[in-house]
């Protein structure tokens, strides 16, 4: 889809950072809306989602979508835009700098260089196999790239980290709510499955841990599937896991040099350069919260907590995305969507029981 085929529709198809272009609106009176009526709305639904995940023991991120979803006839509403936009943006960087304090640079130190290396491989064929699965299927590199960040990194964090550098005028929503709905049901299904697939493969504990530690999407459902096969295991997988979650801010910055305009020439190529090194400050202030996390002790109930921050805003800057989506570009995106993520998942499961078999 192209830039064109999305400003074609109303200004209230929604973007998720509330960079919409009213040609013919009214922006000043609808930056006059208040928040609350969007806040609230969005709120509740993630509440909800809160609410049926801790009960029927379904992955959170995936209900947020779902209820968003469902509810995206309120975002047609001009009164709700305001709010909603703050949400899928405000919380959604906050939530991500929150995520630094469950990483420190000794957790990524005691991996060890050979797993490090072999870790970086493993999230580099998740990264290709999603390239391979988008041109495979007629889509372009923006939707494999989300679709191998979101799989290689932490799952909907990543996803949402990465669709800020890429943007809506290169890839639409509806790819993006699609990418995440894959991305949470593969993990989910990962979650189930790799523990039994470990002990049917005879793999130690430290084998399991890696292999379900650098495969699985979401960080919760990595940690989860880890302590599944063992306790053991379960630590590694978590030291695994929070080494890719830590790989996140450079993964974003070498995605935002390599997709920034590089067809100007002298002065302006420069300039062009030194735009796509900037990084969001919400990636910087990531890394400035993993190098607190470093060199200051976070009580565990601190820490525990944080995760719990992290995760809530996380949850309702998915369900506001969701609500801000229109069906008719789901469907419009079609069963092309869901490749790129699929490709991803099984790299990503394929190279990470290479590795775990030769490692150990």
């Amino acid at each position: 889809m192209t830039p064109q085929d999305i400003s074609a529709y109303p200004a209230h198809a929604g973007d998720l950072f509330g960079e919409l272009h009213l040609g013919g609106a009214e922006p000043v009176a609808e930056n006059r809306d208040p928040l609350w009526p969007g806040l609230a709305v969005c709120g509740t639904a993630s509440l909800a989602a809160a609410w049926l995940a801790e009960h029927y023991r379904f992955p959170i991120i995936l209900l947020g979508l779902l209820v968003g979803l469902s509810l995206s006839f309120l975002g047609t509403d001009p009164k709700m835009h305001r709010g909603l936009d703050f949400a899928s943006r405000t919380f959604l960087r906050i939530g991500i700098v929150v995520l630094g304090f469950q990483v420190t640079f000794a957790q990524i130190g005691a991996l060890g260089p050979v797993p490090f290396m072999a870790l970086v491989v493993v999230m580099a064929a998740a990264f290709g196999a999603a390239l391979i699965g988008a041109r495979l299927v007629g889509q372009d590199r923006y939707a494999g790239i989300l679709a191998g960040g979101a799989t290689a990194i932490c799952g909907a964090s990543a996803a949402l980290a990465l669709y800020g550098v890429i943007g809506k005028h290169r890839l639409s929503q509806a790819q993006f709510a699609l990418t995440l709905v894959g991305v949470s049901l593969a993990s989910a299904l990962a979650m189930s499955l790799y523990p039994v697939l470990a002990a049917e493969l005879g793999l130690n504990d430290t084998q399991a841990g890696f292999l379900i530690g650098a495969s699985i999407h979401d960080v919760a459902q990595a940690i989860g599937g880890g302590y599944a096969f063992s306790d053991a295991a379960g630590s590694h997988a978590t030291i695994v896991k929070l080494a890719r979650v830590a790989l996140l801010a450079p993964v974003v910055a070498l995605v935002s040099l390599w997709i920034g305009h590089g067809d100007q020439g002298g002065d302006g190529q420069r300039r062009a350069l030194w735009r796509r090194m900037a990084l969001p400050w919400f990636i910087v202030a990531f890394l400035a919260t993993v190098t607190l996390n470093s060199v200051v002790a976070v009580p565990p109930a601190w820490s525990a907590s944080l995760l719990t921050l992290s995760k809530g805003l996380l949850l309702v800057a998915v369900t506001a995305t969701a609500m801000r989506s229109r069906l008719e570009l789901l469907r419009e995106e079609g069963w092309r969507a869901t490749i790129p993520t699929l490709a991803a998942t099984l790299a990503s499961f394929a190279a990470a029981l290479a590795f775990a078999k030769w490692l150990v």
